[in-house]
């Protein structure tokens, strides 16, 4: 299996690069290594699909982000595979190009190409039982959807959009000079082969409208706080025909005045009393699902830590469960009646201890 190359070094900048630097050095690189350049050379081509990832992932702050903390492992558990071929790069980056060859791609295309959906994120407040046991919920996320009133037209209802008359459909125009021919994006419709001439009120023509949509989450048992859900398709809706975005739920769980959580063990501290703790016990235990028996032995210590096997969170990657961490915490009571001050003098006179009051 090869192994990726960092895609700071793939662009020659370093990891504080600006958003500009990293666009001006993907540029550089797309130039050099363009196929149209270097035609049949196999290593250009690779070079320049290498450059391409290494642009997408770091001209993207969420990719970048995740890129930055977790390395390629990272990007590939959010389901990130990079492009699968040379028309997934034009479709994506075809401003770069045309900010240098003056044409949308470097290669003659009629209609402007599909532009997939913003992601989106959404921060979902848990309980700690919610994050222990799972839930299922939903939630309310505004987003960009297909327009309802024009079906995603453009156009206001009862009309169409039209053929552009500028390049009759095609979505570019071709300028020649001397032996020279170049396709560029046609400015009167953009490339998109069609113009509106009477909008659609409800989105302005552009054949979206904000909405609210509620979204059904099913949120798994441990999850903790900084766990990341993915919904494919749920983030904000394509341009010209190009996929959804996805919809990343973040997850924060809120403390529980009992238990604590390390990993996937529970830990809580629970008090006896000192009979229990000299003479042993049977407690029962909150757990996370339900009270258990706990068993003190004669002579328990405060501090003294048991373990129930299988009681903390459930292993979110896996089989099985963490532990549940009991410390116990010796009481002394604080109002005693006289026969009970009676008896602990006498238990102090047998053992030889003295005591403070006589």
């Amino acid at each position: 299996m090869t192994t990726k190359r960092c895609y700071y070094e793939i662009l020659g900048v370093d990891r504080n690069a600006t958003e500009e630097e990293i666009k001006k050095s993907y540029r550089r690189l797309a130039m050099k290594y363009h196929p149209d350049r270097n035609p049949g050379d196999k290593e250009a081509e690779e070079n320049f699909k290498e450059a391409a990832e290494a642009y997408e992932v770091l001209s993207d702050a969420e990719k970048r982000d995740i890129y930055d903390r977790y390395g390629h492992e990272g990007l590939s558990s959010t389901g990130f595979r990079g492009f699968s071929g040379f028309e997934d790069i034009f479709a994506s980056f075809g401003d770069i190009f045309g900010d240098v060859f003056g044409f949308t791609n470097g290669r003659a295309r009629s209609r402007t190409a599909p532009r997939a959906g913003s992601d989106l994120r959404y921060d979902l407040k848990l309980t700690f039982l919610e994050a222990a046991q799972g839930v299922a919920t939903d939630i309310d996320v505004e987003k960009l959807e297909r327009c309802r009133t024009c079906d995603g037209t453009g156009a206001a209802p009862g009309s169409s959009p039209e053929v552009c008359p500028r390049c009759r459909g095609r979505g570019q125009v071709t300028q020649t000079s001397g032996f020279f021919s170049i396709s560029t994006t046609c400015p009167h419709c953009r490339g998109q082969g069609q113009i509106i001439v009477n909008p659609c009120r409800a989105c302005r023509g552009t054949g979206r409208e904000r909405v609210v949509k509620r979204v059904h989450v099913k949120i798994p048992a441990g999850v903790d706080t900084g766990s990341r859900l993915r919904l494919r398709g749920e983030g904000e809706q394509g341009e010209y025909g190009g996929p959804n975005g996805d919809l990343y739920v973040f997850i924060h769980v809120e403390d529980h005045e009992f238990f604590k959580r390390n990993d996937d063990d529970v830990y809580c501290r629970i008090p006896i009393s000192f009979v229990q703790a000299a003479l042993g016990a049977t407690v029962e235990v909150p757990t996370l699902t339900g009270t258990e028996k706990l068993k003190i032995p004669r002579g328990t210590q405060s501090g003294k830590i048991f373990r129930l096997k299988g009681k903390g969170f459930p292993h979110l990657r896996g089989f099985g469960r963490g532990d549940q961490l009991i410390e116990t915490v010796v009481t002394v009571p604080t109002n005693l009646n006289r026969r009970q001050e009676e008896l602990l003098r006498e238990f102090a006179r047998i053992s030889g201890e003295e005591t403070s009051v006589s």
